[in-house]
């Protein structure tokens, strides 16, 4: 059977670049081996769908190329998708941090893309595993191998996603395809994951699960992972990325939006580091003239910032292992270790647990403008395969829309 395009995955990226080749009369056969489109929409943002974020910008996202996103970002910002919102009907807010929610459901959102599909006469077909892909016998265009059959076609466009959430069907064809055709992969690890503690650690901390604080949190990486993992924006900077959301303490480690975040900078063996009182000079009064210098004082400062029994903690344990310098250098020292917990967590919580995969096809084998594969020239990669992820809250679904537009613009 011959098309057009065949799209691989019927997810945010693959369902979006379908009905935009559609609009433009290409005959196009989307395919995803799940039993339903949009799997990974409907639990994303607790159900609610979290489609994109008015912050995005080249700057929110992680790549070994990280000047690659900015053409696809720039041409399909935002404001595009929240027009397609608008469009039909859907009611949203903004939750925190330029966060865009649906008011409903997640549902709308996959109803919004099955729609657009169906008005540009996309081909929809679930439960279809791929076997295989290759190039044509004369070499114009690919034959795509499935379980329903064979499909020629002029262009094929590889949206299957990452490693993330393998329960909902995520696999690694993806990269396994992409190698096929000659492009290297940047090994993929777990994304926006919770962190798990070291055996100490998780003796000290984690009888406190449930608990949980603002901070200010950053990964602490050795000088090559800086160079490879942050983007040009934040090296000029010569700081660290640093997110200031909640932390919260889980019977295996660390969790919460600061620690999602921090998480993608993160490579095992690194250590992380949080503020846990952003912004506040705790220990202060304790430099007044009349004020007690002790550890009930020091908890009593402490307890205005932290949750009581984590406050309790944080003293303890330094009481434990130190009598306490009450000068004004060891109270100065006090109030510089609550700004630099420090940790090494023993690593995550992996791909199950993980919103998102970090690394995949080497985007320096792509054309920005186009995601089209500079060695497999009709081969297209989009969304969450390629090497480029976003952080916590609706950047990864601009880069899947962004991405897919930019292909489905030309295939």
């Amino acid at each position: 059977m011959q098309y057009d395009v065949v799209v691989l995955g019927a997810g945010a990226a693959g369902m979006m670049c379908a009905f935009e080749a559609g609009k433009r009369g290409r005959r196009v056969l989307l395919l995803d081996h799940g039993e339903r489109v949009g799997r990974k929409i409907l639990i994303s943002g607790g159900g609610r769908c979290n489609f994109t974020n008015i912050h995005a910008k080249p700057e929110s996202f992680l790549s070994e190329n990280p000047h690659f996103a900015k053409s696809a970002l720039a041409r399909f910002t935002p404001a595009n998708f929240v027009a397609l919102v608008e469009k039909h009907g859907i009611k949203y807010h903004e939750k925190t941090l330029g966060q865009l929610f649906c008011d409903d459901s997640a549902r709308q959102i996959v109803a919004l893309l099955e729609s657009e599909c169906a008005e540009a006469r996309v081909e929809t077909r679930c439960g279809v595993t791929v076997s295989a892909v290759r190039r044509a016998a004369d070499g114009a265009g690919f034959v795509v191998e499935t379980s329903a059959g064979s499909f020629a076609c002029a262009s094929v466009v590889v949206a299957t996603g990452g490693l993330s959430i393998p329960a909902l069907g995520a696999t690694g064809f993806g990269y396994e395809l992409a190698r096929e055709f000659g492009h290297a992969v940047i090994e993929p690890r777990a994304g926006l994951v919770p962190l798990v503690f070291s055996v100490g650690d998780r003796e000290r901390w984690c009888d406190l699960a449930g608990l949980s604080t603002e901070v200010v949190g950053s990964a602490v990486a050795d000088a090559n992972e800086r160079q490879k993992r942050i983007p040009r924006s934040a090296k000029e900077d010569k700081s660290k990325i640093r997110f200031r959301e909640k932390l919260l303490i889980t019977h295996r480690g660390l969790s919460g939006p600061a620690v999602l975040q921090v998480s993608s900078y993160w490579s095992p063996g690194g250590e992380v580091q949080f503020d846990l009182a952003p912004g506040h000079e705790v220990f202060r009064p304790l430099l007044a003239q009349t004020a007690g210098r002790d550890w009930n004082s020091a908890y009593a400062a402490l307890r205005s910032v932290l949750p009581t029994r984590m406050a309790e903690r944080w003293v303890r344990l330094r009481a434990n292992a130190d009598a306490g310098d009450w000068t004004n250098a060891g109270i100065a020292k006090l109030e510089a270790e609550l700004h630099a917990w420090t940790l090494r967590p023993d690593g995550s919580e992996g791909f199950a647990k993980a919103e998102v995969t970090v690394g995949g096809v080497d985007t320096r084998e792509l054309d920005a403008r186009t995601m089209e594969s500079k060695r497999a020239p009709g081969m297209y990669f989009i969304g969450e395969v390629v090497d480029v992820t976003g952080w916590l809250g609706g950047y990864n679904f601009q880069w899947a829309w962004a991405s897919a537009v930019a292909a489905g613009a030309v295939v």
